[in-house]
Order: C-alpha cells, then structure tokens, then sequence
C-alpha cells in the first residue's frame, strides 16, 4: 500500500449465502493477519463481521464473529513468515490464547500481544467482539531496545493499557473521519505505551510486573471472595496467569493467595454483619454466603483477625460508627 494511503472497509458474511460464509471469513482473516487453519463450528452458517482500518503502517480490526478455532502450524509461519505483532483485546466475549507451551485465558479488561512468527492456537468459546491491532515488528524492537517477548499479557483496565484501549476505541468510532497522517500518529503513540507496558522492568519476575499481577489478583479476589471454590489455581487459571506467577506477586506483596482470600472473605464477613441489609440472616448464613465452609471456621479466624467473635460485633454494631473496609 502506497504511503499516504487510508483505507476504511467493512464486511460481513451476511453478503453471502450460508454455504459460502465459512470460506469467506478465512479468506477475510488471511488477508488481514496471515495463513492459518480454521475449525468452525458444525451447521454450516457462519455469522461474522469486521471493519478494518490500515494504512502502510498500521492496521486496526474490529470484528464480531462467532465461536471457531484459530491455528498456526509451524510450517505456515515458515512459509508465510510474519513477523508484526499483534495487540488483541476481547470486548465481548473469551478466548484462550496458546503459544510455545503456555496458556492465556482471555476476557474483556484484558489483553495480550502475540507474534504469529510462532505457531498458536486460538479459541473462541463464545461469540466475541475484539480488536485487534498490528503493530510493526520494526517500530515495536525499535522502542524496547531488546527483543520482544512471544507474548505478554496486558491488563486493560488501569494505567497505560486502559490509556491505549481507549485510544483503540476512539480510532474506531472516528474511523470515516480520520487521514492517514491523523490515524498513523495515534497508532505510533499507541505502539509507544504498549512498549512503555511491556518494558523490560515489566518482564516477569520484576517488580514493575509483579506489582501489576497482584493489583489485579487483588481487585479479583475481592470481587469473587464469597465463591467458595476460590482459591490460588483458580485465580491464576481465571486470569490467564500460572499458579507460580500469581504467588511469587502475593509473596511479594508478603502474603499467600490462601491468606489474601481469607483477609477478602473477613472483610466481606465484616461488613455483611454490620449492614442492616444483612441483619435478617444468621451468622452461619453470612459464614456460608461469604465462602466459609462452616460458622465455627468462620468464628475462629475472625477472632483471630479482629479480637472479637462475629456474634459481638453484631450485638454490638448498633452503638459503633460503621466500619469501613480497610
């Protein structure tokens, strides 16, 4: 493509009768990425679509399609070498991600970035809306000063990736009304903040990435404390990271995911017992809403914790100020 150039298109499979569809999105998706193999599922009606915005630098997608397996083989990169990376969020919907061994799990408020100079498999389980943008091997190296790592998982929802996401949407819904010039300068300063992410003092193991892993196993096991199948495989299976990573970011932190799990279901327990919301249950039902097995585990390590039983600060939560989490 012509430097200077801007090309907007959308597309479906809705322009073509059913028994055609199937090989007009893998045809669709070669064009856009690379060969690969396709699995999709049994009926014979595929339904997809994308809107596609690129320039002789860069390349955004945004698709919606439903579920159907992703491969790579080996001899397909050897014989079709790739060697741009691509930024894939899900925006609806999960994906699992596979790539020299290791596993990512997918969901939207998270990312990865991936190079299909390697082999991979991707699975969407459901129908899913993501986008995905090509970022120039050349320009990404370039910014690292190091090369680039097969793939890094990114979460989108706080800090220089939630900044990037945004500006990933903002390109989108301004797509018919942007040059190249204009499109070309938000994709560099994307390009600039994905590598300001995945910098070597993100890497895993450092500070930087530990700090990120346990922010976001935190933020998950605070919000899930009350399932009572929590624990550290699950957390790391739900974020897409191994069990190893999530624990050496909560050691650390200077605890373990079984003493942050307990500390969220106390807190949890706590403020259940001095909400009026929740004065119509007994402690047992709290113990059991909130994830404990039983009102005398509960009893114990809440003791432990806070140098009361559960039972005396519920008698007691009508003459204190409210609690707050802490």
């Amino acid at each position: 493509m012509p430097e200077g150039t801007y090309v907007v298109e959308d597309a479906s499979t809705d322009e073509f009768p059913a028994p055609e569809r199937a090989d007009f999105w893998s045809e669709q998706i070669t064009g856009f990425h690379c060969s690969m193999d396709y699995r999709f599922p049994p009926g014979g009606d595929y339904r997809g679509r994308t809107a596609r915005q690129r320039t002789a630098a860069y390349q955004l997608v945004e698709s919606r399609s439903d579920r159907i397996a992703y491969a790579r083989t080996r001899l397909q990169a050897r014989r079709d070498p790739d060697e741009d990376y691509r930024l894939l969020v899900p925006l609806d919907g999960g994906l699992t991600m596979r790539q020299g061994g290791e596993e990512l799990r997918l969901r939207p408020g998270a990312g990865c970035l991936i190079t299909p100079a390697e082999p991979f498999e991707l699975v969407q389980d459901d129908p899913v809306r993501s986008f995905v943008l090509t970022l120039p091997a050349g320009r990404l190296l370039g910014r690292l000063g190091r090369a680039a790592p097969r793939y890094a998982a990114l979460d989108m929802t706080t800090g220089l990736a939630r900044v990037v996401l945004g500006m990933l949407g903002s390109l989108h819904e301004e797509r018919d009304a942007l040059t190249a010039r204009e499109f070309d300068a938000v994709c560099d300063r994307a390009a600039e903040l994905v590598c300001m992410v995945v910098s070597a003092d993100d890497r895993p193991g450092a500070p930087g990435h530990l700090a990120e892993v346990e922010a976001m196993v935190r933020r998950f096991v605070r919000a899930n404390a009350a399932d009572p199948e929590l624990n550290g495989a699950a957390v790391a299976r739900r974020l897409g990271w191994s069990l190893r990573q999530v624990q050496l970011a909560l050691q650390h932190a200077g605890t373990t995911p079984r003493e942050l799990i307990k500390e969220e279901r106390l807190l949890l327990v706590r403020d259940r017992l001095t909400s009026p919301r929740y004065s119509h249950l007994t402690i047992t039902e709290v113990a059991h809403l909130s994830g404990f097995s039983s009102a005398s585990a509960l009893s114990t390590a809440f003791r432990r914790r806070f140098g009361l039983s559960p039972r005396d600060l519920r008698h007691g939560a009508e003459h204190r100020p409210a609690v707050s989490r802490g």
